[in-house]
């Protein structure tokens, strides 16, 4: 019993490195443009 938590914990935290790794790596940033929009102002 105490053996499979221990492996469990490990995988959590490789696991947790990994993602960590692999959203600094820069895959992760999303696509950027630029988006324009009129607005109608009711100023009397």
């Amino acid at each position: 019993m105490g053996r499979i938590l221990i492996i469990l914990i490990v995988l959590a935290v490789l696991g947790f490195v990994a993602l960590l790794g692999y959203s600094y790596s820069g895959l992760l940033q999303p696509d950027v443009q630029s988006v324009t929009q009129p607005v109608d102002l009711d100023a009397d």
